[in-house]
C-alpha cells in the first residue's frame, strides 16, 4: 500500500497494525517501523513532525493503538507491548 500523500491517519493505520500485532507481541517503536514498511511510508512521511517534536506516525500508531484496545482486537501483555487478541485473529480471518 504506498501512500502518494501524507501520513495515514489514525484509522488508516489501525488495519496494518492489527496485521503487525498478529505475527507477535509488539512494543510502539517495532509497531510503527512494521506499519511504516507495510504501507511504504517514504522517508518524508516517516519524518514528518508533530508540534511537539516526536513522527507523526508514531502518533498514528499510538492512537490506532489505542482504538483497538478499546474494541478488545489487541490486549497489552506488559507495559509498553501489546498482542493481538482471538478476537483480533478472527476478525483478521475475515480478511477486513
Amino acid at each position: 500500500m504506498k501512500l502518494s500523500r501524507g501520513v495515514p491517519t489514525y484509522d488508516e493505520v489501525m488495519l496494518p497494525l492489527l496485521r503487525a500485532a498478529s505475527s507477535g507481541p509488539l512494543n510502539r517503536a517495532e509497531a510503527t517501523e512494521r506499519v511504516s514498511n507495510m504501507m511504504g511510508l517514504s522517508a518524508e512521511q516517516r519524518a514528518a513532525l508533530m508540534p511537539k517534536g516526536h513522527p507523526v506516525i508514531r502518533d498514528r500508531v499510538g492512537w490506532a493503538r489505542t482504538y483497538l484496545m478499546q474494541a478488545g482486537l489487541i490486549r497489552p501483555v506488559r507495559r509498553g507491548v501489546f498482542e493481538i487478541t482471538d478476537r483480533g485473529r478472527e476478525l483478521l480471518a475475515s480478511n477486513p
